[in-house]
């Protein structure tokens, strides 16, 4: 019988977010696998987490392409891309707290191609009235992806349903970044 790696990533990422000094054999364990069968798919620790960062860029980007950032106003992109996002929380978490994957030359070329278009989508909100341009717009792709993972962490821990996570999210971004009146004008 074959194991299933997306499985064992899915599993490993999951167990990681919560113990991220977690030795390979807890992992092994998390995933439902030997800790003999974890180590000839991933030799050591940097290899997992270099395959889950990876698989992890992998489903971040391809949540970007889903959610049509080139298509209608950037407000509703950023909600599409937010519904996207969600259902990855767990990879994209690892992604943000796993220092295996500090200054790996490919995973900051796979992170950079992926923040740009978010970034792109930002500045024509920007650009066109949409979206507030006192924040930078990189800024805001960081606190979008941030906002993702801390939804999904509340929704591991049980303080957030998941059916509510993108809207929670959505609401709070966009609420944020949305331009308004110029209160200096009242």
């Amino acid at each position: 019988m074959s194991t299933d790696r997306e499985h064992v990533l899915r599993e490993a990422a999951r167990h990681l977010n919560r113990r991220p000094a977690a030795s390979m054999d807890e992992i092994a364990r998390a995933a439902g696998i030997s800790r003999a069968t974890l180590h000839r798919m991933y030799p050591g620790r940097d290899a997992l987490a270099l395959a889950l960062g990876s698989r992890a860029l992998e489903q971040v980007s391809a949540a970007v392409d889903a959610a049509r950032l080139d298509e209608g106003d950037a407000a509703a992109a950023l909600r599409r891309m937010v519904d996207e996002l969600m259902p990855i929380a767990e990879f994209l978490g690892f992604l943000y707290g796993e220092n295996a994957l500090v200054d790996n030359p490919e995973i900051d070329a796979a992170w950079e191609a992926v923040d740009s278009r978010v970034t792109a989508v930002v500045r024509r909100g920007q650009q066109d009235g949409s979206l507030r341009i006192d924040l930078p717009a990189q800024w805001i792709s960081e606190a979008a992806f941030s906002l993702a993972v801390g939804a999904g962490w509340s929704v591991r821990d049980g303080r957030l349903a998941r059916r509510d996570a993108p809207r929670v999210v959505a609401e709070l971004l966009i609420g944020g970044v949305r331009r308004g009146p110029d209160p200096a004008v009242s």
